[in-house]
């Protein structure tokens, strides 16, 4: 890519017409080659130049002519892929430097169905270095890779991780979709401070072969897009069976995920409330309410929950990904078709000792240290046990069960916090449940329900295990049915309401 300067009026002008285009996208584009020329153009003034968002790590220069000639239900319409995903064109770094040569040559299943669909990869993005599993003291966003990543809402704030790319990306029309990955809260809580849709599917609707794994039980790829419609339609395109990956064999689609989207209903549906997930702020307290307000006009049955997740549940869930992180990342570097480059976790680590100003700057790797010593077969046998028990059997299951709901609902996030590479993030206010949903493998969609001082807040709406298709149609009547005034991008740094 090249970065290039900009006439103040052009991009101001560009700025100007950033949202509605973005909203436009949701329709087929009547030419796919001037929507993708379109998102290239954008490409190179809002993320090369102008304020540089860096969700962007490489585009094709090709892809209108690509998207001219693709044939499938996704017409030539453009994806950016989470740079931890393969695809043949480049190489997949997972924003690690030890990576930066790992061009592998081939498709990860996913992406090999997304082409055969008739979508258009348009290049990779951006995100936390290492899928955000490095440090416990970490910046979100930031790679080695691709540096800083800014949220186009408020450029000094952040776009959460590890899909910090992909959420800026869409939030700022750079494409049409995105895909991004979760193992706890990276495909939710950028779509949710970006202001898009997420969907994080049940693990095992989309094939994890050949993407840069942290977790064998909980990670999943899944779409980030301006809709829930296309959201599902990404889904269509993505999901499918992989015998490299047996939990796809098991999984229950449907054949079309876009059904009934357009029709759902909410009337009569009873939906449970995680009210201790609100958290401790009014704001978002007041605009979940309007949320809810929404939702009972709709027809909506909604039952307060008086739910927490046991304390000792906390204990099991890091000694988990530990165990899962060594394993998995030692069975994708050792397999590589690529000579050069990390063998093996403990060569990631010792890479990154060996290059401190590059990779080690701004935070360390503790977690990766972690994992080399967290080798105890039968202890990561009973913690597995015991978080998928709180989360399945006594967590998401016995709630809709008991208190015979169809879905659950929170708050998805807090605002996007201020960006800071020396005292690393800020999660504060213990808003959202999402770590039910991603724990448990079990659908997570996220909506945008609004903004608190111009920054995007998110509704979380989860089911149980295969539920996929019922949480989408969910959150497409929840679309219809929304009242608050959604933010646009300002592309500056972040103001108080009204100044």
């Amino acid at each position: 890519m090249t970065h290039h300067s900009l006439a103040r009026a052009a991009l101001a002008a560009l700025l100007a017409t950033t949202a509605s285009a973005a909203l436009a996208q949701t329709a087929a584009p009547a030419s796919p080659d001037a929507a993708a020329a379109t998102h290239i153009e954008r490409i190179r003034t809002l993320d090369d130049a102008g304020p540089q968002l860096n969700a962007v790590i490489v585009y094709d220069a090709a892809a209108a002519a690509k998207a001219k000639a693709a044939k499938g239900a996704l017409q030539g319409r453009t994806v950016l892929v989470k740079d931890n995903v393969e695809t043949a064109e480049w190489p997949t770094t997972a924003g690690s430097l030890a990576l930066k040569d790992n061009a592998t040559g081939r498709d990860a299943p996913l992406v090999a169905n997304l082409r055969r669909a008739g979508g258009v990869v348009l290049g990779k993005t951006n995100l936390s270095e290492w899928a955000n599993i490095r440090s416990s003291d970490s910046t979100s966003g930031w790679s080695a890779v691709g540096g800083l990543t800014k949220n186009p809402h408020a450029i000094d704030r952040n776009a959460c991780g590890s899909s910090s790319g992909s959420g800026a990306a869409i939030a700022a029309g750079l494409a049409w979709a995105a895909i991004g990955t979760e193992t706890n809260g990276s495909i939710t809580c950028p779509a949710s401070v970006n202001g898009i849709v997420g969907f994080k599917p049940s693990v095992g609707i989309v094939s994890r072969t050949h993407v840069v794994p942290i977790s064998s039980t909980q990670d999943t790829a899944g779409p980030m897009t301006t809709s829930v419609h296309d959201a599902a339609l990404l889904l269509n395109a993505i999901a499918g069976q992989d015998p490299a990956d047996p939990i796809t064999l098991e999984a229950k689609r449907v054949a079309d995920y876009t059904a009934g989207l357009a029709t759902a209903s909410l009337q009569g549906v009873r939906i449970g409330v995680l009210r201790k997930a609100v958290g401790e702020r009014a704001d978002i307290a007041a605009l979940f309410e309007t949320a809810l307000a929404d939702l009972t006009r709709a027809g909506a049955v909604l039952v307060d929950l008086d739910y927490e997740t046991p304390p000792t549940f906390w204990r099991s869930t890091l000694p988990v990904l530990m165990y899962e992180l060594r394993e998995e990342m030692d069975k994708y570097l050792s397999t590589r078709p690529v000579a050069d480059g990390p063998r093996s976790l403990a060569d990631v680590v010792a890479f990154n000792k060996a290059q401190p100003r590059d990779e080690l700057r701004w935070f360390g790797q503790d977690l990766l240290e972690q994992a080399l010593t967290t080798t105890d077969a039968a202890a990561y046998q009973e913690n597995l046990a015991t978080i998928r028990r709180m989360t399945r059997a006594e967590g998401i299951d016995k709630l809709l069960a008991d208190n015979q709901v169809a879905f659950l609902i929170a708050p998805t996030m807090g605002p996007a916090w201020s960006t800071d590479l020396v005292l690393g993030d800020n999660f504060s206010g213990r808003t959202g449940a999402g770590y039910l949903a991603a724990i448990a493998g079990y659908p997570h969609l996220t909506v945008p329900m609004g903004a608190v001082e111009g920054l995007p807040i998110g509704l979380s709406i989860m089911g149980g295990q295969w539920q996929d298709h019922e949480v989408l149609k969910a959150g497409a009547a929840y679309e219809k049915a929304r009242t608050a005034k959604l933010p646009t991008p300002s592309f500056e740094r972040w103001k108080p309401a009204g100044e």
